[in-house]
């Protein structure tokens, strides 16, 4: 929570500043108020949690009580939270709650789409790096709540071994060995692939996970042949809600979809103060 605590203080400072005028000049006293949190459509909820906590940094007083759980699907006008609190606290939160509760359930709901439209497969949707910046850890969160699983989550935490790297290593070969040399045997090796020749070397030189990049679907059924069981299979690179099952059907392990977290519409909810 120290994390989500410094992005939602960020956040506070962005918007209020130095105080939030039109507020200041309406409501210049105290007095308790009572706010709904409502699904104008329906959605799949994330990130209710962090919506209170928004307004509890305001005023710990604040009572922010849930309606519904993570991961619960709504209909359209399901009361999501009511809030309770002084008045001019509820104004100057709002904004900042809903952009981010807007935006991660916008992140569950475009999972969950995914998630079901490869049910029946063994192909897991997982995310990637392409992240708002600074809201990374919100944004994953958001995708398991929807249903789909994490990626790395940055350069710290895996090895990929993408097309750049094997440029300056001059080979998948030699980028393998020496990953292999400098990370810890916890760790695993993924290679970026872009054709069935890389493919096999990148089998040969021991990576535990292969990436198929935007190949064709004959391509990754060849590939999975090929790796037999070896390796991991992901499939990245042309995936959308109309391609995910077929890439599905050719037998990958992992479908990685950057749309999830760079391109989510924020889902339509609203805050009415009674």
């Amino acid at each position: 929570m120290i994390t989500i605590d410094r992005m939602i203080e960020q956040a506070l400072l962005e918007d209020i500043h130095t105080g939030d005028i039109t507020t200041k000049a309406v409501v210049p006293q105290r007095r308790p108020a009572e706010a709904r949190l409502i699904a104008k459509e329906g959605l799949v909820v994330a990130g209710l949690l962090i919506a209170g906590r928004v307004f509890s940094r305001l005023d710990s007083e604040v009572i922010f009580k849930n309606n519904y759980a993570e991961g619960d699907h709504l209909e359209k006008g399901a009361v999501m939270a009511v809030i309770n609190g002084d008045a001019a606290d509820l104004l100057m939160g709002e904004r900042v709650a809903l952009n981010i509760l807007q935006r991660m359930c916008g992140i569950a709901t475009l999972t969950s789409r995914y998630v079901a439209a490869v049910e029946g497969t063994n192909a897991r949707i997982v995310d990637t790096r392409k992240t708002t910046p600074g809201l990374r850890e919100i944004e994953k969160y958001a995708v398991r709540i929807g249903g789909g699983h994490n990626h790395r989550t940055g350069l710290y935490d895996g090895v990929l071994i993408k097309e750049n790297h094997i440029a300056a290593a001059g080979g998948i070969s030699e980028a393998v060995r020496r990953a292999r040399a400098y990370i810890p045997h916890t760790l695993k090796i993924e290679i970026e692939t872009e054709n069935l020749m890389q493919v096999d070397e990148a089998l040969k030189a021991g990576a535990d996970i292969i990436m198929l990049d935007n190949m064709t679907l004959d391509d990754m059924r060849t590939a999975v042949a090929t790796i037999a069981g070896q390796a991991v299979v992901e499939a990245s690179g042309g995936v959308n809600l109309e391609t995910v099952r077929a890439i599905a059907e050719t037998g990958v392990d992992i479908i990685s979809v950057g749309a999830l977290t760079h391109s989510p519409r924020a889902m339509d909810i609203s805050m009415l103060l009674d």
